[in-house]
């Protein structure tokens, strides 16, 4: 974790999804709240997307998003339940170069005053790839809420002491990412 403290807020690049089979943009609650927040906190929203409950469809959405150097923190909301369709975790864990253990446990401990043990069904996660933060929370906006408001609000803040997330996703390496599709491309025709 960075200990880069700055007294003015470096706004990250942020992309959100929502991963859900029954919402569409204008059910979103969850999604919205978290754009809301996002802004509000004066960061920069690049991305917002709504997708079905597809390990394949989020794990390809995400790996895109890891890849491009401009994005620094990505925000999931659904899926993390344990309904058959619940795939979040298995789509972006194994992404994933490190896990953030903490924030599964503090989230669940916050829950806990909110939701009692029913916390316990819930598979919030985060962890960090390429110099990206990633947040997976439960669909709920008062799930959101609770993220958003304990955890992710200081920890995407520069200006959050003793340590924080921003400064290490600010040092993320560039890459050829506007050519990937001809990289791909090239390597898949050999």
């Amino acid at each position: 974790m960075s200990s880069d403290i700055t007294s003015e807020l470096i706004p990250l690049n942020v992309a959100l999804l929502t991963v859900s089979d029954s919402r569409g943009p204008e059910e979103d609650t969850s999604g919205q709240f978290l754009e809301d927040q996002v802004i509000a906190a004066g960061h920069r929203l690049l991305a917002r997307r709504l997708l079905p409950d597809d390990v394949y469809l989020v794990r390809a959405l995400i790996a895109n998003w890891i890849a491009d150097p401009v994005i620094h923190a990505v925000i999931i909301t659904g899926g993390t339940g344990f309904h058959e369709r619940d795939s979040t975790p298995e789509a972006v864990a194994p992404l994933l170069d490190k896990t953030i253990e903490g924030f599964g446990e503090e989230f669940r401990r916050l829950s806990a005053s909110e939701i009692a043990s029913s916390t316990i069904q819930s598979r919030a996660f985060g962890g960090l790839a390429n110099h990206t933060v990633i947040f997976c929370l439960p669909g709920s906006t008062g799930a959101c809420r609770t993220g958003w408001e304990h955890i992710l609000k200081s920890q995407l803040d520069s200006r959050h002491a003793p340590c924080n997330f921003s400064g290490l996703t600010l040092k993320k390496p560039e890459r050829a990412f506007d050519r990937l599709q001809d990289i791909i491309g090239q390597q898949a025709s050999r």
